[in-house]
């Protein structure tokens, strides 16, 4: 049998190490608290990568299509927002 794929956000969680500023730690400390730190670097990163996933699929239209005014890029967020939101997942990580 093939490994399970999970999408953004999704799967049990594994523990990874992570090195940041420590100004930055702090500033993530004061704002959540020490207990829901995983969770906002989670969500954080989750975010990023979704933006990234648009901003590839925008980059591939363009090119076969041609620029994507700033007004349609706002649109196209808010479709991918309710499509995913609607299936319940975002794409798998590639």
């Amino acid at each position: 049998m093939g490994e399970t794929v999970y999408s953004i956000g999704e799967g049990p969680a594994t523990r990874v190490s992570l090195s940041l500023p420590e100004g930055t730690a702090e500033a993530i400390r004061a704002r959540v608290g020490k207990r829901e730190f995983s969770a906002f670097i989670a969500e954080a990163v989750e975010r990023e990568l979704r933006g990234q996933v648009l901003d590839e699929y925008l980059a591939d239209y363009e090119s076969r299509k041609g620029p994507v005014s700033e007004k349609a890029r706002q649109r196209a967020r808010q479709v991918f927002d309710e499509v995913f939101a609607e299936e319940g997942a975002w794409p798998a990580a590639s």
